[in-house]
């Protein structure tokens, strides 16, 4: 018997009594997995080991006070997700003597399938059991193709040359993709606050990329050509709007939400972005299809409706996987 429970973090516990514990803020299982380092997905006190690419524990590293040794398990099969640099979707292989049978369970975590950048979109594997996010699980998410997004988002560059922008973007994921983008238009100065640099620093001795970005500080005098990336959160400050007025800066929302009109007005954006580190409905639909789960679990997001449109829609059985909440499969 395998049960899938949403506590803190994803819990599969396996026919063997074992427990896997995933994006936990307190991994107390028999085997902690993290499938990246966005702060929701993160622990709070670091686990002995814990399964994840190199890449994630380095961030995790300067993003937490103390640092988890990266580890590996014979079970577990880690997988490119496509996400954020460093992000793996987790592929777990059980016997199940009772039934003598094994058991592969696949939680993505955030994912992408999508090629990106520097980052290898996830290539859907064979599992019985499935736990996928839905961030954008309802139809009306489908995203242009991602040449034509990144072409769009670099015209826009060159055509405010002559003026400073300011993007907004996650710390970790987001503003890389942006930076990548400015750099490729070709503008004269590209700056970070001290945030996005320790992450850029990190990604960038792990990858084979180079961001190119200088400090931004208060005394940072914003010109003609410059293109400041501040992290998402800082939206909503003062100083963001007091900057936005004194260099005449133009200010731009990257999301997967722009395509809802209303994000714009919501973060008093002069321009949006339709840029996602999320699978749209469709990719997320065929994801589904790739794996060809005997159950699906979802654990974020739309979960409601897109486990409602798996069940009317496609043969899959699939289940919202609400906190607390705990799954019994017979495999």
């Amino acid at each position: 018997m395998t049960t899938v429970r949403h506590t803190d973090g994803i819990e599969v516990e396996l026919p063997d009594g074992r427990v896997v514990h995933a994006d936990a803020s307190r991994p107390d299982g028999d085997i902690a997995v993290c499938s990246h380092a966005h702060g929701d997905h993160l622990y709070s006190e670091a686990p002995d080991s814990m399964v994840c690419s190199e890449l994630t524990a380095a961030l995790a590293g300067v993003r937490r006070d103390d640092a988890a040794t990266p580890s590996t398990h014979p079970d577990i099969e880690l997988l490119d997700a496509g996400h954020v640099p460093g992000s793996r979707a987790t592929l777990i292989t059980s016997k199940d003597t009772e039934h003598d049978e094994t058991v592969r369970i696949l939680y993505t975590g955030d994912v992408s399938t999508r090629d990106r950048f520097y980052l290898d979109g996830f290539q859907p594997v064979d599992a019985d059991i499935l736990v996928v996010e839905a961030t954008y699980g309802t139809p009306e998410y489908v995203f242009p193709p991602q040449a034509e997004l990144e072409a769009e988002i670099v015209d826009w560059f060159e055509d405010t040359a002559d003026q400073p922008v300011i993007c907004m973007g996650y710390t970790l994921g987001r503003a890389q993709e942006i930076q990548r983008l400015a750099q490729r238009a070709g503008r004269s100065r590209l700056l970070v606050t001290d945030a996005i640099a320790e992450i850029n620093s990190v990604v960038e001795a792990h990858l084979d990329v180079d961001f190119g970005a200088q400090p931004y500080n208060a005394a940072t005098d914003l010109s003609a050509g410059d293109v400041l990336v501040l992290p998402g959160q800082t939206n909503s400050l003062s100083f963001v709007d007091q900057l936005r007025e004194s260099s005449n800066a133009i200010k731009a929302g990257f999301s997967g939400w722009a395509i809802d009109s209303s994000f714009k007005f919501r973060g008093d954006y002069d321009e949006t972005f339709v840029l996602s580190d999320h699978c749209d409905h469709e990719e997320l639909l065929n994801l589904v299809r790739g794996v060809d789960p005997e159950q699906v679990y979802v654990q974020h997001g739309a979960v409601d409706e897109f486990a409602s449109y798996l069940t009317r829609e496609t043969p899959y059985r699939a289940q919202s996987l609400q906190q607390n909440q705990s799954t019994l499969d017979d495999f």
